[in-house]
């Protein structure tokens, strides 16, 4: 698979930043397992959103956890939840792993 070249400018627009977990829940209401995440992006504020993460991770162990985030795409409705940011992670056959921050940085860190 191949991906269409993108400039500087175009990735500079994407908005990708660091942030903590601070509340997550599970989301029942939704078609494929998910969990409702709320993270704390410091200056950019806290947030919300629906992530397919339910099969491998439990709201407990996401708490204080530092994770990636999209957080300038426009807010998509989720049933009855209204998605803030996209959490960021790979899909794999076992489900979406989270993308990992190697050790701590301050909450609203952009992406380098």
């Amino acid at each position: 698979m191949t991906a269409d070249p993108i400039g500087w400018a175009d990735f500079d627009k994407v908005l990708l930043v660091a942030g903590t977990v601070t509340r997550a829940e599970a989301f029942p209401e939704a078609r494929k397992p998910a969990l409702k995440v709320w993270v704390d992006f410091g200056p950019y504020g806290e947030k919300k959103t629906s992530a397919r993460i339910a099969s491998l991770y439990r709201p407990t162990e996401l708490i204080g956890r530092q994770v990636v985030g999209v957080i300038n795409f426009p807010e998509k409705q989720v049933g009855p939840f209204r998605s803030q940011f996209l959490l960021t992670g790979f899909d794999t056959d076992e489900g979406v792993v989270l993308t990992a921050i190697e050790r701590p940085v301050p909450n609203g860190t952009r992406l380098a």
